[in-house]
């Protein structure tokens, strides 16, 4: 993006606790508008380009009221075996994700896009993270569903808290990217249109 002056506003397009906490750590005032957006998957359509998508519709979805916003947009969409993983919403779902995925490789696509529909400037990132999952037996899913209550994340974990322990390995170039929003990236395109970070 090019620098044209500070934004008149930064808006996280998330109704996601886990996105709000992680933005604040950034130390930037911003609103939190809920995005109407459609989450379904098209024909067709891989793990990446749903992620891009979505990301790119939330951002654009935020009717702005101030005179240039910036909007942030995110979306995450894991995958295991060409199988796409969304939130289970349940414990019985969660616990047959963790079963499904068990011994296998779990690609995580977490994409954000920033709009400032005042310029109309749109710029878009995509990290990936790779997770080894632990071979679990049924009883530890079970106690870690119950414990952990995933039933909001994809993937059926909360990384950031007791899903780590489900892991064998994690291979990432941003630790944020998993739970939702990629801090890196987001920092250097806050930089980028002229924000101080830190």
């Amino acid at each position: 993006m090019t620098h044209k002056g500070l934004p008149s506003e930064l808006i996280l397009a998330s109704s996601s606790v886990y996105r709000q906490r992680l933005l604040e750590r950034l130390g930037q005032p911003f609103t939190i508008v809920t995005p109407a957006v459609d989450e379904a998957t098209q024909p067709g359509e891989s793990a990446l380009s749903l992620s891009q998508r979505l990301s790119r519709e939330k951002a654009q979805a935020i009717p702005t009221k101030s005179a240039d916003p910036l909007v942030i947009g995110a979306d995450q969409v894991a995958a295991c075996d060409n199988r796409l993983l969304g939130k289970p919403g349940s414990a019985a779902g969660a616990v047959e994700q963790l079963l499904f995925c068990a011994g296998k490789h779990v690609v995580f696509f977490t994409s954000v896009a920033f709009w400032r529909p005042a310029q109309n400037q749109l710029f878009e990132a995509t990290e990936t993270v790779e997770v080894s999952m632990r071979a679990l037996q049924l009883p530890e899913i079970e106690a870690y569903v119950a414990k952990d209550k995933p039933l909001d994340c994809a993937g059926s974990f909360k990384a950031e808290s007791l899903g780590i322990a489900l892991f064998r390995a994690v291979k990432s170039q941003d630790p944020t990217a998993l739970e939702g929003l990629p801090l890196i990236t987001v920092s250097a395109m806050l930089r980028d249109v002229g924000y101080a970070i830190p």
